[in-house]
């Protein structure tokens, strides 16, 4: 996919919301939960439920790989359903990988050849090495980890060197010289959504995926405020307030509404930015 295909699935669907499939069998509702693919069929009473109002899926493969084969299965299920069933959505592989060499190129492999997802997110920490291999497939995205939303953030993305500058802006900097915009994407946590202003200073263009919107209390206005750019530039992840906003038989209507919510919000967010 390209930014343009996803800028113009934006303005059709005039959202810029992205569903965090962070499904935890241990928080699917009982009446599916014995089920031997519960999570592949959580997953698509989900995306169904979701689909006219969000133009990106984020399956966060910790809940996939701490069930064994299982988990995969779910995994490339899933995959597989929003590929043969909504081919317009942007597809990300929430791993978090980041390892050199041959491991580094091994894992491009599974997220770019043996499963076919957008984009995968990366860490920084080892440098080019961990990252340059996923930049190598055409049409496909490294989404970089920049600055994370969770508290322990400030551990190291806010260290100073001398000059002042913090790490997470050492990153940016760096890293903006190995792809360009139609390979490369950032995270960028909402609950430091005033940041977001000298971010955009150092990467006006690239798009941004903002997690934090929702159970961990980021505000979708000023992420929108702070980070928006002339093209809209976001992918704002709600993850748990949409997924689980249910618990019985109507967990997929509860879903739906929470996202068409969002959607909502965001449309007119969009349309104050003169996006559509």
């Amino acid at each position: 996919m390209t930014t343009d295909q996803l800028l113009a699935n934006i303005k059709k669907k005039q959202s810029f919301l992205c569903v965090g499939l962070d499904s935890d069998l241990n928080k699917i509702p009982g009446h599916i939960k014995n089920d031997k693919r519960a999570v592949f069929e959580f997953n698509k009473k989900i995306i169904d439920a979701t689909a006219p109002y969000a133009i990106a899926y984020k399956p966060n493969l910790a809940f996939y790989e701490c069930r064994g084969i299982e988990g995969w299965k779910d995994f490339e299920l899933t995959v597989t359903y929003l590929r043969e069933n909504y081919p317009d959505v942007f597809l990300i592989a929430d791993a978090k990988r980041g390892d050199i060499g041959n491991t580094s190129k091994m894992y491009a492999q599974a997220f770019f050849e043996s499963s076919d997802v957008d984009a995968v997110t990366v860490a920084p920490y080892m440098g080019e090495d961990s990252v340059k291999p996923f930049l190598q497939f055409e049409g496909k995205f490294v989404i970089l980890l920049a600055l994370t939303s969770n508290p322990s953030a400030a551990d190291f993305q806010y260290y100073s060197s001398v000059d002042h500058k913090p790490l997470f802006a050492e990153v940016l900097d760096k890293s903006k010289t190995w792809g360009n915009v139609e390979n490369l994407m950032y995270v960028v946590g909402a609950t430091k959504a005033s940041v977001l202003v000298k971010i955009r200073e150092q990467i006006p263009d690239h798009f941004l995926l903002v997690p934090g919107v929702g159970a961990q209390g980021g505000s979708l206005e000023e992420v929108a405020e702070y980070g928006m750019n002339k093209r809209c530039g976001l992918l704002v992840n709600a993850s748990r307030s949409i997924i689980f906003a249910g618990s019985d038989t109507d967990f997929a209507e509860k879903a739906e509404a929470e996202a068409r919510n969002l959607q909502q919000k965001m449309a007119e967010l969009l349309k104050q930015a003169n996006l559509i």
